[in-house]
């Protein structure tokens, strides 16, 4: 952040700054006042009319105070936690007195709502002010410290990541790193280790992350929301998106982060409206962030372990046993990764085992041998990613050829690359090395040991609903919808209809994207699917109120 960058600094217009005062609450200054300290949540939006505000990285235990930004007359105070109630990890003092304009969350909301230009300022600003805080001394204020090999460490950036957070990544296996991590006495058996505001974390996990950053689920976030969706990929986040944008109270729950299968993508290039393609990371950080414009919360980690009908709606039970009441539920949980069947499968899973091809794996691997299996789309795209990073690989896929389920854009790219060696009818069959993986074995059309730094896996997934009771799946556990739904019980009778479109045998439980029986498994088909589902939740939940 700065003053310079009008980026980062917008200049405001004298109609645009009345306008924005309309939406605050004035508070006169004096020199050594805070506004928000680093640990608070949900903290306002301050505009300051005169006087000048110091934006500091509070002192940690091993560097001193470092001033981040000062920001003078007619200018803002704030960055993209206002929007998601993450805590703050910076402060805001007051170093010249003056008059300040404190905007408040719900007010912050009405102002998107109702300014397109302003929300679109705010929104461009927020998001800028993030990706400098990314690059400069703020990022000291979240540390994870572990080994980039760990399977548990890259849970942890992997959340970081998709979530956007400011924080810096000490790799304890990096020589140069060792003696200043050595310095904090960690124990052995404490990494990964995350140093949130200078107090220690250890055995962290995306779990404890969120709670010790104000992004878990909390006893004060137990109102009763119009909608719940349940998994935040394409289809969750294009539900909630509409929910949110149409008027209802929405929640967004992920058992790991935002994103979904989709967020394993390293390049999209058949989406409508991206000529140049669009990497999975960047399409879910955009939709995140449209996600917040219209006020929906996002939470995760967040693992929804039971919904079930009740008196007052639905009761969305989770993980650590806290409730979340709704009115209507979109079950958009996708499919969970497969795995193949070869000793030392699990040993290897995040020591060289891959289920993604996102930028984190891509760096940890970049100029190695890999080995890709699959032979769908998703690897495809994963080959071409790695051989743009320098990595010798080769693409292993059962089937006899390999146009059976991938476009014919991408089998032409791949045969034309050098860097990729196609090898149909061939299996992956065995594991090799020390706590890495070093080496497979082929068997089939290729047969033989290569070297490989690390393997990629797209071989498909299985629908992860074994959560839901109640709810009447197909033989492979997709879900019914609408039609498609075979038995149908008295709760039915009672309301005099039949399930709508995306409707469960639930009334009121919808479901979307690729955890629906006969859904198309591909990003924009799961975008549809999740916008169309939020229309039938308005036709549920207007009889409902009649039938009241």
């Amino acid at each position: 952040m700065g003053t310079v960058d009008p980026r980062i600094a917008p200049p405001l217009t004298d109609d645009q700054w009345e306008r924005l005062r309309s939406y605050g609450v004035p508070q006169d200054t004096v020199e050594g006042d805070v506004l928000f300290h680093a640990g608070d949540r949900w903290v306002d939006l301050v505009l300051v009319e005169t006087g000048v505000v110091d934006i500091v990285r509070d002192r940690l235990k091993w560097i001193e105070e470092t001033r981040i930004a000062s920001l003078g007359p007619r200018t803002f105070v704030g960055e993209l936690g206002l929007l998601n109630g993450q805590r703050s990890f910076l402060t805001a003092r007051v170093v010249e007195a003056g008059r300040v304009h404190r905007i408040d969350h719900a007010a912050l909301q009405r102002l998107m709502a109702e300014d397109d230009e302003l929300c679109d300022l705010m929104l461009r600003t927020l998001w800028a002010r993030r990706e400098e805080l990314r690059r400069g001394p703020a990022a000291w204020t979240l540390k994870i410290i572990g080994s980039a090999h760990s399977r548990e460490v890259t849970a942890l950036r992997r959340y970081a990541d998709r979530l956007d957070l400011v924080y810096s990544f000490f790799d304890a296996d990096e020589p140069a790193n060792r003696e200043a991590i050595a310095s904090h006495g960690f124990p052995d058996d404490a990494f990964p280790v995350a140093i949130v505001q200078g107090k220690d974390l250890l055995r962290a996990t995306p779990g404890l992350l969120a709670e010790a950053l104000g992004l878990a689920y909390a006893a004060e976030d137990d109102a009763a929301v119009d909608l719940a969706v349940v998994g935040a990929g394409p289809a969750g986040l294009a539900a909630a998106i509409y929910g949110a944008s149409e008027g209802l109270r929405t929640v967004l729950l992920d058992g790991v982060a935002p994103g979904g299968q989709s967020s394993a993508t390293s390049r999209i290039e058949n989406y409508l409206g991206f000529p140049f393609g669009v990497s999975g990371d960047d399409l879910t950080a955009q939709a995140s962030l449209q996600a917040f414009k219209f006020g929906v919360r996002i939470i995760a980690p967040c693992e929804a372990i039971r919904l079930e009908p009740a008196a007052d709606g639905l009761r969305i039970t989770l993980a650590d046993g806290a409730v979340v009441l709704a009115r209507a539920a979109v079950v958009t949980t996708g499919v969970s990764y497969r795995s193949l069947p070869i000793d030392r499968w699990a040993e290897f899973e995040g020591a060289g085992i891959h289920y993604a091809a996102s930028a984190l794996e891509i760096r940890q691997v970049a100029g190695s041998e890999v080995v890709v299996v699959g032979g769908a789309n998703s690897a495809g795209q994963a080959a071409l990613a790695l051989a743009a990073s320098g990595c010798r690989v080769r693409l292993v896929v059962r089937a006899p050829e390999l146009g059976a389920q991938m476009s014919s854009y991408l089998v032409e790219r791949l045969l034309d690359d050098a860097r990729i060696d196609v090898l149909t009818g061939t299996q992956v069959v065995g594991l090799e090395g020390g706590g890495d993986l070093e080496r497979v074995r082929l068997a089939g059309g290729h047969e033989g040991e290569v070297d490989c730094r690390g393997l990629f896996c797209f071989i498909g997934a299985e629908p992860a609903t074994d959560w839901l009771v109640g709810v009447e799946r197909d033989e492979r556990g997709f879900i019914r919808t609408g039609a498609d739904v075979v038995g149908l019980d008295g709760a039915w009778r009672d309301l005099g209809r039949m399930p709508l479109p995306f409707e469960t045998s639930v009334p009121a439980v919808f479901a979307a994207g690729d955890v629906r029986r006969g859904s198309m498994k591909r990003v924009a088909a799961a975008v549809g699917e999740g916008s169309s589902a939020v229309a039938s939740v308005h036709r549920a939940l207007a009889a409902m109120e009649v039938f009241a």
